[in-house]
């Protein structure tokens, strides 16, 4: 049940972002989410049900390399997560 909401927010969320819908659309979605989906009610039931609270170990450090590597970081963003991940390699 809790996969099923969590889907509709997803697609009504995706509504709201979506330059090519037009604004009766938008409210209609918002109001959706609001008023019978819950808002992000449903996406924490999902993450309580699957034990999805603490972020996986592997995942983060993952994204503490990419941020290294990734030219769109500054530098100091590249040296906190080089801290972060505990490393001494030089960030590129």
């Amino acid at each position: 049940m809790a996969d099923e909401k969590v889907n509709q927010m997803r697609g009504y969320k995706a509504t709201l972002s979506n330059p090519k819908v037009s604004d009766q659309a938008k409210q209609h979605a918002q109001a959706v989410l609001d008023d019978e989906i819950g808002g992000n009610q449903p996406q924490e039931e999902l993450y309580d049900i699957r034990g999805d609270r603490e972020k996986s170990p592997n995942r983060m450090a993952g994204g503490l390399k990419a941020a290294m590597h990734n030219p769109g970081i500054p530098e100091s963003g590249k040296q906190k997560a080089k801290e972060k991940l505990g490393r001494d390699a030089p960030a590129e």
